[in-house]
């Protein structure tokens, strides 16, 4: 049995981390518990925010919606998922689409471009191999967005991958309700 987490209020953060943190918090009007428990190790956290604002820099925000509802809803990250869902709507994405990404159903092109079928497919299949590779999945996005953002999309998938895993371990519930259903989202 997983015991209490220690987390770190953002007063307490290390001043990197409040550096990277404070438009977030501004913005959201809280700091997310991943931060509070991840500030444990402040230079690691503060390097997986780079890597993320990195690949958030180099990638259109659907095809990162893409890939983070697809990786959250397959790994039941339901702290990603939910904040996603919000993050899906302002780039564009219907409610539908939301869905859509969240079961997996994806209908090509209803909706989605051709590109983004295949960042889905990516995703899924990031977390099926569960770290064995994809190269199927990785090859067609190649060919359709080139070498530069092929790289990232897998990056980013891996990096929801990642954060998956920490979240799902340490238990962390949604910090605010899914556009669903206040709380629990979509049935699977």
């Amino acid at each position: 049995m997983l015991g209490e987490l220690p987390h770190i209020e953002f007063e307490g953060l290390d001043e990197e981390l409040k550096a990277r943190l404070t438009a977030r918090v501004e913005r959201l009007g809280y700091l997310g518990e991943f931060f509070q428990v991840g500030a444990q190790q402040p230079r690691a956290l503060a390097c997986f925010i780079d890597f993320t604002e990195a690949l958030k820099d180099v990638l259109p925000a659907r095809l990162v919606e893409v890939i983070a509802l697809t990786v959250s809803s397959r790994t039941e990250n339901v702290y990603e998922r939910v904040q996603h869902e919000r993050l899906a709507r302002k780039v564009g994405f219907t409610s539908a689409e939301i869905e859509a990404l969240e079961r997996g159903n994806l209908i090509c092109p209803d909706g989605f471009t051709e590109l983004e079928c295949a960042v889905a497919d990516l995703a899924q299949a990031t977390v099926a191999a569960g770290g064995k590779g994809c190269p199927n999945a990785y090859e067609r996005v190649r060919e359709l967005s080139g070498d530069a953002e092929a790289a990232a999309l897998l990056m980013m998938s891996a990096r929801y991958l990642a954060h998956a895993s920490l979240s799902n371990t340490w238990r962390l519930g949604a910090p605010v309700d899914s556009i669903f259903d206040h709380g629990q989202g979509v049935e699977r």
